[in-house]
Formats: C-alpha cells, structure tokens, sequence
C-alpha cells in the first residue's frame, strides 16, 4: 500500500512539473508574439505634385494614382507608415535635399543633372513625352514647333526639353500642366508637352478639344528620388521596388489606371 500511495504521489508531482513547464513555455511565446505586434511602424515622409494623373492626383479628397498606391504598398514592405505631403513640381528636389521629405515620387525622370543633387532608385515606369495640340491645329510633329508657344509643367522635363531645344521665349511655364491645357483651349499657346498618360486622362476627360500626336517627343524612366548619400533608405527601396515588381503587384497597379 505505501508503495502504491509514493507511486501516486510521484506521478502527481510529475505531473504539476509538466504543467508548470507548459504553462511557462506558453507564456514565453505569447509575450514573444505580442513584442512582434507591437513593434511600432517607422514614418516615411513622401513628397509629390499631386496634379499629375494618372500617377498622382486627388479624387474625392484623398490622394490617388499609381505612384500614391506604389508608395504605400512599399510603405508595407518597409513597415512604415507612409505621410504625404503635397507641393510644386520644382519643390520636390529641394525638400529632398533639406531633408524635410524622406523620398520623391511624382512621374519624375532620372536625369543627368538631377543625379548631382539627389540620388535615384531602380526604375518602377517608363514613360514617354508627347505633345498634345488643338484639333484644328495644322502641328503634325515635333519639327513644327521651332515657331510655337509651347505649354509646360514648371521643372518638369517638358520643360528641360523644349528650353533645350527651343529656346526659353518659346516655352510658357505653369505650375499644374491643366493649367497649360485651359491657356491652349484659350488660343495662349499653340501645344503643350507632357506624359503621355497624362495626355490621354486630361484629352479623355476634355471631350474634343484637343488631339496627341502620334509621335513621340522622348522617352525616359521614372524612379524614386531621396536625398544624396542615404544609401540606407535607397537599398530598402530598391528591394521594395524589385519585389513588387517581380510579384506582379507593380503591373496591377498600372494596369488599374491606365488602359
């Protein structure tokens, strides 16, 4: 009898062991589980002209377009939270370069003269630049503009393009491109040039009053712009980038606005 009763007893000791042990094992990964959780998201501050569509505009109060979504679907890949802030074209590099955006993104082109002051990441889009002229305008290519007024987005590469190869008197300026559109209707200027997407959203939602020119002005790359030497943040959104792109996401995106 005493045998079976230390035999009970032992088992039951045993057993309250396990059961501690268990417990304690159990605890170890929630507490694990909810420090995961809790990390907190980094915030990333995203600077862009939202009056660009389809990449970046505003509908219904909140920012749109195929850079605003690519921006926040890195921001998940990097678990950042992502801010926008929401400024002129020709703004955008400088508030890179003070730091007071942490990257750029506004259909903008890499070029030679903007890699002095600002790096750039992998390209996420190749665009075109096209020009756009009234339906009845006797403009049928790039080589009938040597005596035009031309419309273009302040600091954009239209307007890099055509001082380049027009001169600054032929080239009317405007800080949002619609801008440039409404001076065209109004007899100011002769044609406008800018991204062909944004070509097709502002002639689709016009309804006549202008035609594209089926040859292109130029072809050129966007990416994302940060500050000169953080090579921290462009490895992370270069790796951001080459997954979205690989996974398909990227194409999703695009197709969604542009048909």
């Amino acid at each position: 009898m005493k045998k079976i009763i230390s035999l009970i007893l032992s088992i039951s000791v045993l057993a309250l062991l396990v059961g501690c042990g268990s417990k304690s094992t159990v605890a170890s990964t929630d507490t694990a589980s909810s420090e995961t959780a809790a990390k907190p998201k980094q915030k990333l501050i995203l600077c862009t002209n939202a009056e660009f569509p389809p990449y970046e505009y505003k509908e219904g109060g909140e920012y749109v377009g195929i850079d605003i979504e690519c921006a926040k679907l890195i921001g998940e890949k990097l678990n950042a939270e992502i801010e926008i802030m929401d400024i002129a074209f020709d703004s955008l590099i400088p508030t890179i370069m003070s730091g007071k955006a942490d990257f750029a993104m506004a259909g903008m082109t890499v070029t030679e003269d903007r890699l002095k002051n600002i790096d750039f990441t992998h390209t996420y889009q190749t665009a075109v630049q096209t020009i756009v002229v009234p339906q009845n305008s006797d403009i049928t290519s790039v080589d009938d503009l040597s005596d035009k007024k031309i419309g273009v987005q302040t600091g954009t590469t239209a307007d890099i393009y055509c001082s380049d190869d027009f001169g600054d008197e032929a080239v009317e300026r405007y800080s949002k491109i619609i801008d440039g559109f409404q001076a065209m209707k109004a007899g100011k200027v002769d044609a406008c040039v800018v991204d062909d997407q944004v070509a097709k959203a502002i002639v689709a939602q016009d309804g006549g009053s202008f035609k594209i020119l089926s040859s292109a002005y130029a072809e050129e790359e966007y990416a994302i712009a940060v500050k000169k030497g953080n090579t921290e943040l462009l490895n992370k959104l270069n790796n951001a980038i080459d997954e979205i792109k690989g996974s398909g996401q990227l194409l999703q995106i695009v197709n969604k606005y542009i048909h």
